[in-house]
């Protein structure tokens, strides 16, 4: 049979798994781990047919990786089941750089538990267990995971769709629910660490019970480990939740709550300057600013489809589904609120584009699960805006935005590091997600994949990540660790402007709707603080740190002076402070240092008699200048942005 293969059309006897075919064309090495067939990620034993295009895949595949850690997953489960025998196991995916298993188990999993747990799957990877897949009917995929004691995969079962494929995956003595794939053995799993262990609730509802979930890492060799090890620990030095503590720009309180961070001064600091940046910026780029409410009635969400589409995902006051009672609830996001103002009154085209900007604060019931320093947090604040404009007027103003973010992104130093992703909607989706017909979406989904070609952006497609009106380009960041989040979003809505009747008179009279573009420039001020911390490694560039000088008076002789210069650097709009304690000049120098301050000044008896400074910057390099020129320098370098 023919088939296609790395691109190549190819002649192999039929029928033929993919191992088989793959060894017949002499293309099968020990790297190959799996393969991804028509597009779909398949184990190494799937059957080909006539006409498929087989792409194989290793562990440099991202494909290959999820396989890989997939796997590891269930040898995780497996040591767990063999140790503790009374665990309940729920699920176990491959995530960005490893995997995860949540367990219900009493046992607390220690760092001794866990080398515990690591040992006994070397064991089984030393077994080298063929892995096999095996499908079941619904009623026997009950009774097996029933008779097997494992509640949680019975209620997986129980909730698929009616005619949904049931597959379960056995290992030795150990059998799975899951829909795979997998590699071909547990022995193909060479290097793995068990990281942590962390709570996290039955299916992310915390109504519903804690769960024990750990997490992993797993590569094909002890050297690929030992370098992503390596790797960690160095990006641990970076990692905004321990140094943004350590170096006091946030905190966290119990008592306040998981995804609440309390700004300490030097991260208000930051944010402060970032935002009225920002607010400046867009002002010049003819935005009109706007303060609406942070919360509202249900009312207005069930207007914008949030309340059908979002209603998880928002602190709600009051009983949702009481309609006979007032039920208010937090913002998540500004766009219903912002449509106000532009529906005070009646609009005409000659007001278009009306450009409505406001630094929002929002609120998000994320998974506790999720959250993260300031990355993943359930109130933030965002530069966030939304353009209302006539249809010819999409391109233009979809490129300012877009010029508009990537200004900002620069300008801060972390547009090098960011991707870009075209986010469309997913038809077959069968959660009703999206909004609309089938027609508005490709009509804008065509408009912005022209939008964006003709702009010349290398980008990725997400199918299933645009929101629920319609398409966006997200601008991704990936933390110290890996991790992916979105930084910044532009989207196109062609369906908001007829829920809330937001028409505007055309030239020939005509009432027409508006499209609208929902966009943010720098997007939410603490995710951008943490990004920034673990970039600079808490050494901010002199314009946004938020102490840029320190006067440090090597006795007390010297201190009336030291404030004298301070109270002068501060009126020309410098940050400084003075060190008047009684530590040594050595001990002041270190303490600078530690703290990350862009520049100390020393002054002793030789600098207050010719009125200069002994500059010593975060590098230890020193020079001497008068206290004007480095003022000077300083400013010139402040309003440069340098980095």
């Amino acid at each position: 049979m023919k088939i296609k293969m790395q691109g190549k059309e190819i002649e192999v006897s039929g029928p033929a798994t993919v191992y088989d075919a793959a060894k017949e064309a002499g293309l099968i090495d020990r790297s190959v781990i799996g393969a991804e067939i028509e597009g779909k990620t398949v184990a190494l034993t799937t059957e080909v047919h006539e006409g498929e295009s087989v792409w194989l895949l290793t562990f440099a595949d991202e494909a290959g990786k999820h396989l890989f850690r997939h796997t590891a997953a269930h040898i995780l489960a497996q040591a767990v089941k063999r140790l503790y025998p009374e665990a309940k196991l729920t699920i176990g995916p491959a995530v960005d750089n490893g995997f995860y298993y949540d367990i219900d188990s009493e046992v607390t999993f220690t760092p001794e538990v866990l080398a515990k747990l690591e040992a006994e799957m070397k064991k089984i990877v030393k077994e080298n267990l063929k892995i096999e897949r095996f499908e079941l009917p619904r009623d026997e995929a009950v009774k097996l995971m029933t008779e097997r004691d494992e509640p949680y995969k019975v209620q997986l079962i129980n909730e698929l769709p009616e005619g949904e494929v049931i597959s379960f995956y056995r290992q030795g003595e150990f059998v799975d629910l899951c829909a795979g794939p997998h590699l071909f053995s547990t022995g193909l799993v060479k290097a793995f660490k068990l990281t942590q262990c962390t709570g996290a609730y039955w299916k992310g509802d915390q109504k519903n019970k804690v769960l024990r979930r750990i997490y992993g890492v797993a590569f094909p060799s002890k050297e690929e480990l030992n370098e992503y090890l390596t790797q960690q620990a160095e990006a641990l030095k970076r990692d905004h939740n321990k140094l943004g503590r350590d170096l006091g720009f946030f905190t966290t309180v119990d008592c306040i709550g998981q995804g609440l961070p309390v700004l300490l001064p030097k991260g208000a600091r930051v944010i402060q300057l970032l935002q009225r940046w920002v607010e400046d910026v867009e002002q010049a780029h003819g935005c009109i600013l706007t303060k609406t409410p942070l919360m509202a009635k249900r009312e207005l969400y069930k207007i914008s489809g949030h309340w059908d589409h979002y209603l998880d995902g928002m602190f709600v006051m009051g009983d949702p589904h009481d309609e006979t009672k007032e039920c208010f609830a937090l913002r998540p996001m500004t766009c219903p609120f912002q449509y106000q103002v532009y529906l005070n009154k009646k609009r005409s085209y000659r007001e278009l584009p009306m450009r409505l900007t406001e630094t929002s604060t929002l609120f998000r019931n994320e998974d506790s699960g999720e959250m993260h320093g300031l990355i993943r947090v359930r109130q933030f604040t965002i530069s966030e805006g939304h353009y209302i404009l006539r249809p010819e007027q999409l391109e233009e103003e979809f490129k300012g935005c877009l010029e508009l973010a990537k200004y900002f992104l620069g300008t801060v130093g972390l547009l090098d590091k960011c991707t870009f992703r075209f986010s469309q909607w997913d038809p077959a989706n069968p959660h009703n997600k999206y909004e609309g017909t089938k027609e508005q979406w490709e009509v804008a989904q065509a408009t912005m994949g022209k939008i964006l070609d003709d702009l010349g952006l290398e980008y990725t497609i997400g199918i299933d990540e645009a929101a629920f009106y319609g398409p966006k380009l997200d601008v991704q960041y990936k933390n110290v660790y890996g991790k992916e989040d979105t930084l910044v979003t532009i989207q196109i809505d062609m369906l908001l402007a007829e829920r809330f009747g937001m028409y505007y008179t055309d030239k020939d009279g005509t009432q027409k709707l508006p499209y609208i573009i929902h966009r943010t420039s720098l997007g939410c001020f603490e995710r951008t603080l943490a990004y920034l911390i673990e970039t600079y490694a808490g050494a901010f560039p002199m314009w946004l740190a938020p102490e840029q000088v320190r006067i440090l008076p090597i006795g007390d002789e010297h201190i009336d002076y030291a404030k004298k210069l301070a109270e002068k650097y501060a009126a020309a709009g410098l940050r400084v402070t003075v060190d008047d304690s009684s530590n040594t000049i050595g001990y002041k120098i270190r303490a600078t240092q530690m703290e990350k301050v862009p520049y100390m000044l020393v002054i002793g008896a030789k600098e207050m008699e010719t009125d200069s400074v002994a500059v010593r910057n975060r590098a230890g390099e020193t020079v001497t200048k008068t206290a004007d020129s480095f003022l000077a320098d300083a400013l010139v370098e402040v309003a440069e942005k340098r980095r």
